[in-house]
């Protein structure tokens, strides 16, 4: 299969993101500028952190309209792969693929640190090789990784299982002092309903060589390439 990693002016973990899917998993990937208008020949498609467009305004809140974000809701609604890391996730919301809002932290201040994670779906394209329940650890860094959903939207993320990371305590106990920025629920990731869309604001690819610390995210990559390979089995075909 083979990866994309939008490059919006301002994205600045386009790198890491190409580095782990090239040196670590050893898959094809390729950089795609955020100007491009098809996704043809790519499987899964990461929209990668940093500070798109300056993230004047709002996160995310001019890279939605750029031209390649088109491309990615048709690929979304074909059944393609769309990860979204940190910016990425906040692009994801302000263009509608996921729901929700993202605020600044309600610390009104940039969290920079290592988080606990609960696995809350490892039913997911992301997630499958992830144990339900279980506590994992990947970085964050921003500053507006708060979390917002309205109350009906949030009943329903929660009784159609969208809810995929939460932010724990070590033990995986979801309390106030472990949530960094104040995010509803402590909510650190959700899919769409289809569970194609992913949006986490926790970086896997900072932690996926032991090398880095830990690699707990890279059984996110994995769980990709693992999901892959059994619709294949079944004679599954995305998009591409």
């Amino acid at each position: 299969m083979k990866f994309g990693v939008v490059v919006f002016p301002g994205s600045n973990c386009d790198m890491d993101c190409y580095h782990v899917i090239d040196q670590v998993l050893g898959h094809p990937v390729s950089y795609i500028w955020h100007q491009e208008k098809s996704l043809s020949g790519f499987d899964c498609i990461i929209l990668p952190g940093g500070f798109s467009y300056g993230d004047y305004l709002r996160t995310g809140a001019i890279a939605r309209f750029s031209p390649v974000m088109e491309a990615v809701a048709d690929f979304a609604e074909r059944g393609g792969l769309v990860l979204g890391i940190c910016n990425g996730f906040q692009i994801l919301l302000e263009a509608g693929l996921l729901p929700g809002a993202m605020r600044r932290n309600d610390s009104l201040q940039f969290r920079c640190q290592d988080a606990y994670l609960r696995v809350e779906n490892a039913e997911t394209p992301f997630t499958n090789r992830y144990r339900p329940g279980e506590v994992i650890r990947m970085p964050i860094a921003h500053g507006e990784g708060n979390y917002y959903a309205d109350p009906e939207t949030a009943a329903a993320l929660e009784r159609e299982g969208q809810v995929v990371f939460r932010y724990c305590t070590p033990a995986g106990e979801i309390a106030p002092q472990a949530n960094p920025n104040g995010s509803l629920g402590n909510i650190a990731g959700i899919c769409n309903r289809g569970r194609n869309v992913l949006g986490l604001m926790p970086h896997p690819e900072r932690c996926s060589e032991e090398i880095l610390g830990y690699a707990d995210g890279r059984r996110l990559f994995l769980s990709v390439l693992a999901w892959w390979g059994l619709e294949r089995e079944r004679g599954v075909v995305a998009c591409g």
